[in-house]
């Protein structure tokens, strides 16, 4: 939702400060590999209980992530590879995030309990296979009520109240696995538009025709006898 919605205001308002990161030397991909190590600190965090902390490395994980596309703009770096740079580190973070949860909740309820992170990650990653596949085939499958903004900002309330964060993660699984229902429909309906077949050239119609007309093929055969 805030991709489909604010995705251009947020870059816009981010692009400044982006232009200003780029000339201390940072590249984009430095602020990628930043943002998965602060990753992998949440979810050492969050696996042994230290839920406030967690918070803290989150929001820090998550602004390098929000400014590498700005600092790509504006070095005039951005293109195809940093693209899927950053897009296979956002499978990693979310893997690192949601195992450190699912850890700690081993670790303090136990049970099958454990499986619900693992179960919003698979539908997360559903949710983003459906738009790189959709792309990969020219359409558009943006937009949705949970996508990966979402998801962050949610797992940040359940791991500030600890008490909410199960409910949480019912909810992001519910909501996840809408949202996926929703990119799979708008696809579907794009897809299910019959495409205009392409005109053939004339000079082969013509020749197409007088292959299939016997009446002129016996005509040019006497033709060529006489």
């Amino acid at each position: 939702m805030l991709d489909g919605r604010w995705k251009n205001d947020i870059e816009r308002r981010l692009r400044p400060l982006g232009t200003d990161l780029s000339r201390t030397g940072l590249s984009a991909d430095h602020l990628t590999v930043v943002g998965m190590v602060m990753a992998v600190a949440t979810a050492v965090a969050v696996a042994n209980g230290a839920l406030r902390l967690g918070v803290l490395l989150l929001v820090a994980s998550a602004l390098p992530d929000a400014l590498d596309g700005a600092v790509a703009k504006a070095s005039g770096t951005a293109g195809p590879r940093g693209s899927f740079f950053d897009s296979v580190a956002d499978r990693v973070t979310d893997s690192l995030l949601l195992g450190g949860v699912a850890w700690y909740l081993s670790s303090t309820m136990g049970g099958r309990i454990v499986l619900l992170p693992f179960a919003v990650l698979a539908t997360s990653t559903l949710v983003s296979y459906q738009r790189a596949k959709a792309e990969s085939l020219g359409f558009e499958a943006r937009g949705g009520l949970m996508e990966r903004a979402e998801r962050i900002v949610a797992l940040g309330i359940g791991l500030l109240f600890d008490a909410l964060l199960v409910p949480v993660l019912w909810l992001m699984l519910a909501l996840t696995l809408f949202t996926a229902v929703q990119r799979f429909v708008k696809v579907w309906r794009q897809a299910s538009v019959p495409v205009p077949a392409a005109p053939r050239p004339r000079w082969r119609a013509r020749r197409v025709a007088r292959r299939r007309d016997p009446a002129r093929r016996r005509q040019a055969y006497r033709s060529r006898r006489s």
